[in-house]
């Protein structure tokens, strides 16, 4: 007999659900649309349920009682967002989320808090520059400001990675190499003013590995050298692409049309200083940690084990940023141990042909999107506004295409860090994610994408199936939101995979998970204290957030628990 997965009605799940509904839940995913007559009656509590083939409906609405005492509380949101659901409705929020690299330009407190008007979800701190001290005092205002000013933006610390790349540059924010002009690359330690257009590299063996007609990339081509002489120490070479270099930019060399990789292939991925970074990310609460240069999985559950020893909660994210061939060569196994995933295009551009940095883009969004892990897309996309108040067509058109393959977020890097136009960059991110997501929606181009099965026990497919299952009632019955009750996270995320039409409000008790929550697609996290009472929480939501102005009776919800797994339909009273 052919095994099913039907929906029955009722105010609690059937004591033979669990046992009964195993079968049904292993079976590949179910392709069918759920077809239910809504009227003004009270909310009804939907709950999946196989019965070996047989349909088993039965109806019991559950009681609305106006009179009930909603329990006094409050509930935290960011109130960008509440102030764009309010004046703009659910189809107004942005689902793609924004990550600002924060450097001069944006280091004050004013300044963070315009980058937090302006979207900006997560606050990255790329330990390549600046001090401890002085990335201290950005995570200090950061918290200052989501305490003080209601948002809840992350953040994320971005280690330095072993990889050869160029020192400080004397202190200066920026050098321009021009065509002709020759340079020193060398691994001096100057105690005294270094000469002019003489750079240190961190890597002892450079001088040694590189040879006279190599090809020298900095930052994955943004300037391009020659080498011509060897003296000791120090080589010399010739610009050929004239660019800008900016202190820390990564170095690759070219030989016969070749990465040249044995250089520092014995390199570690985390380097010493890494570790001492890392302990302070841990020592500080930051919420992600970008490994750079990410060779394969056992660096990451390293990380993580070395986190959760050390860590108060252990509740530090690690996401691998994917940009080198031995990262591609690893790519799944890399994604599975991490807790998302970032494509690197610069220094991935370095390492593969310019031409395939598209495609492996699309496949790295693709594989953390079956996997279940968000993905940054980062480097490059709107690079002339360092210098310009606004973007190239071609840099518009890379945006759009990032947003189309439906990333979790998209990354600023020099344009929000030392660019002379961060808020413009920001607002260019914001309104071309919003354009194209109104667009996908009115097209009514709904996923096409094979979510495979990636649950490692039974409860966890059961809480797969109730989230596919309701991301897909929410597109065909048209609800305004879902609604989505997590301790951990994790049934957000999986909502979050499906890629729903509508937001989705995610309620969490844990103030670290909810801004864990800010960098996956589609999700509005929310601070709210609930119970295991579903009707509890429900009345209590329903009663904060009128009040607040963020919803209204009529609305129609779809709500999800991952204490009470069930799915329930109504209109908001």
């Amino acid at each position: 007999m052919a095994q099913s997965l039907n929906f029955f009605v009722s105010t609690s799940p059937s004591p033979d659900f669990y046992s009964h509904s195993k079968l049904a839940l292993q079976t590949p995913h179910h392709h069918h649309r759920l077809l239910f007559p809504f009227t003004n009656k009270p909310p009804l509590r939907l709950c999946a349920s196989a019965d070996n083939g047989v349909s088993a409906v039965t109806t019991d609405y559950v009681t609305q009682n106006n009179g009930v005492s909603v329990s006094a509380g409050s509930i935290e949101v960011d109130a960008v967002t509440e102030a764009e659901l309010k004046e703009n409705g659910f189809r107004s929020t942005r689902r793609t989320k924004l990550v600002c690299t924060i450097g001069p330009a944006t280091c004050g407190f004013e300044q963070l808090e315009a980058l937090a008007v302006g979207g900006m979800n997560v606050a990255r701190i790329n330990m390549c520059h600046g001090t401890r001290e002085w990335h201290k005092s950005v995570i200090d205002k950061v918290r200052r400001l989501n305490e003080e000013k209601g948002y809840a933006v992350a953040i994320m610390m971005d280690t330095e990675g072993s990889e050869i790349h160029m020192g400080d540059l004397g202190g200066a924010s920026s050098a321009k190499a021009e065509d002709g002009q020759v340079w020193t690359f060398s691994v001096r330690a100057y105690d005294t003013l270094r000469p002019e257009r003489c750079i240190t590299v961190n890597y002892d063996g450079f001088a040694e590995d590189v040879k006279v007609g190599d090809e020298l990339l900095v930052d994955g081509g943004m300037v391009r050298f020659e080498v011509i002489e060897k003296i000791g120490p120090d080589v010399k070479c010739l610009c050929t692409d004239p660019g800008l270099l900016l202190p820390r930019a990564n170095l690759t060399f070219w030989r016969d049309g070749s990465l040249v990789r044995e250089r520092n292939a014995m390199l570690p991925t985390i380097s010493s200083k890494d570790w001492l970074d890392i302990d302070f990310g841990i020592a500080e609460g930051v919420d992600f940690i970008a490994v750079s240069f990410v060779k394969s999985a056992e660096v990451i559950n390293h990380l993580k084990s070395y986190i959760k020893a050390r860590s108060r909660d252990g509740d530090i994210a690690v996401i691998s940023k994917i940009e080198s061939i031995d990262s591609l060569k690893n790519l799944e196994e890399i994604i599975l141990a991490s807790d998302g995933a970032m494509v690197a295009r610069g220094d991935l551009g370095a390492q593969i042909p310019l031409e395939q940095v598209p495609l492996a883009q699309q496949k790295i969004v693709e594989v953390c999107r079956q996997l279940n892990k968000p993905v940054i897309v980062a480097s490059q996309l709107l690079e002339s506004m360092i210098e310009y108040p606004t973007p190239t067509r071609a840099e518009v058109a890379d945006v759009s295409e990032a947003v189309r393959q439906r990333a979790d977020a998209l990354m600023l890097s020099g344009e929000s860090a030392m660019g002379q136009f961060p808020d413009k960059a920001l607002t260019v991110l914001r309104s071309v994610s919003l354009r194209i997501e109104k667009w996908w929606r009115e097209e009514k181009r709904h996923e096409v994408m094979d979510l495979p099965d990636i649950a490692s026990s039974f409860s966890d497919s059961i809480s797969e199936e109730i989230c596919n299952s309701a991301a897909k009632m929410a597109n065909n019955l048209e609800v305004d939101a879902l609604f989505v009750y997590t301790k951990d996270g994790h049934m957000a995320s999986l909502l979050s995979r499906s890629r729903p039409d509508c937001p989705i409000f995610a309620f969490t008790t844990d103030t670290l998970v909810r801004r864990r929550l800010n960098l996956q697609w589609g999700l509005i996290p929310f601070r709210l204290d609930f119970s295991d009472d579903m009707e509890t929480n429900l009345n209590k939501t329903f009663s904060l957030l009128k009040a607040r102005g963020m919803i209204k009776s009529g609305d129609l919800v779809i709500a999800v628990s991952d204490m009470l797994q069930s799915i329930q339909v109504m209109n908001v009273p």
